[in-house]
């Protein structure tokens, strides 16, 4: 059997739809370097079937993707990445998830809990995000 290389989720109250929340899913792990040119993602029956929702869902954001020339579907075969978004910055990822890792780490012995580690976090994301924009 073949080994998945992405798994979904969907979060309900991350204000995307289920089908923006598969794209961005993909793209952060072409971003990543978790998915690479020539994987298969799993079949529109199979994330259907896992996230309980419709398959003209999974469709819609597979269809997305592909516009975006991101992935190619063949048709009987599956829908496999045809592009990544990896860059040169892939190789910084792991000391940067060491520092978060411990930031949350941090985060979760002051007492704060999951949502409010990601108010915490999103705010000052953004307000960072605005001033470097500024």
């Amino acid at each position: 059997m073949e080994e998945l290389v992405i798994e979904f989720h969907l979060n309900e109250r991350s204000g995307l739809s289920p089908y923006q929340q598969l794209v961005q899913q993909v793209r952060h792990a072409l971003r990543l370097g978790l998915l690479n040119e020539g994987d298969r993602l799993p079949t529109v029956k199979e994330v259907a079937g896992q996230l309980a929702i419709n398959p003209n869902t999974v469709l819609k954001a597979y269809r997305e993707l592909e516009y975006e020339g991101l992935v190619a579907a063949r048709p009987g075969v599956g829908t496999f990445v045809t592009r990544t978004l990896a860059d040169a910055t892939l190789a910084e990822h792991a000391r940067l998830r060491g520092d978060l890792r411990r930031w949350l780490a941090e985060a979760r012995r002051t007492g704060l809990d999951d949502e409010s580690i990601e108010a915490l976090f999103m705010t000052t994301f953004r307000t960072t995000a605005g001033e470097d924009v500024a």
